[in-house]
């Protein structure tokens, strides 16, 4: 099986732009997402998606893998796509999996990505997983810019939202609530029918590209993790993010 990882970013994001060049522990956080998806030895190679010379010209600088792409993307999994078909005119072949990796997860482990890429890798009846990990704290549940998903009793995606889900209006227990973490591996032919598919209401409502697939009945995989991981949505975020990295033991391998 041929994979590889590509990490779709773009200067331009509404909530915090420029984000993917700014430094967490003297390293753009793009270049953190890079170096640490690079670390997983299942990935033939790993390439940086983009519609900025900025990032491109970084990434080179990093002797990455840059793809210049479309600046009209409005969805993660477009730019990731039309990457695919630029890599796979360039190789001459066609890939298997490609797993998508958001720009904006830092704090991602080679092992999260193993254990996402294993089901898909490992069922013919799965195309598609995305890496969830659990809730712990309030802010987080009510932050919309944390995409939120529930499950059935297999791990399958039931629906993703940035609301607080499952509610707890009437529910006088704890309420065990997941958020999604932008770890997506799909099957080649996934990848490519997601495109074809015309955007969808809940897709466009919850701004959450995994809805578009749910609303045509296509199942999504969720795997666990118990690694702590936040995504960089603010400053604030980003200071997080930073006061954690400082002690991260995988800094060390390329920082």
């Amino acid at each position: 099986m041929k994979i590889i990882g590509i990490i779709p970013a773009r200067m331009e994001s509404s909530r915090f732009p420029g984000k993917p060049l700014k430094n967490i522990c003297n390293i753009p956080m793009i270049g953190h997402v890079y170096h640490r998806s690079k670390l997983c030895d299942l990935f033939d190679e790993v390439y940086v998606a983009t519609c900025n010379q900025e990032i491109f010209d970084y990434i080179l600088s990093i002797d990455g893998q840059p793809i210049m792409t479309s600046s009209s993307h409005e969805r993660a999994s477009d730019r990731t796509a039309e990457a695919l078909n630029i890599i796979e005119k360039q190789l001459n072949s066609k890939i298997d999996i490609i797993v998508m990796i958001q720009g904006d997860e830092p704090m991602i482990t080679p092992e999260m990505i193993a254990s996402a890429i294993y089901p898909v890798n490992n069922s013919n009846d799965i195309g598609i997983s995305n890496i969830m990990a659990q809730i712990h704290i309030n802010s987080e549940w009510n932050d919309p810019n944390e995409v939120k998903v529930v499950v059935d009793k297999q791990d399958f995606a039931l629906y993703f939202s940035r609301e607080p889900i499952p509610s707890s209006k009437k529910y006088n227990k704890e309420v065990i609530a997941y958020k999604q973490v932008c770890i997506i591996p799909f099957k080649r032919n996934y990848l490519i029918d997601y495109c074809n598919l015309e955007p969808t209401y809940l897709e466009q409502v919850e701004s959450v590209d995994m809805n578009r697939l749910l609303e045509n009945n296509i199942k999504i995989k969720m795997v666990r993790t118990n690694t702590l991981t936040y995504a960089v949505d603010t400053q604030e975020d980003l200071n997080n993010v930073e006061k954690l990295m400082k002690n991260d033991n995988l800094n060390s391998k390329y920082n």
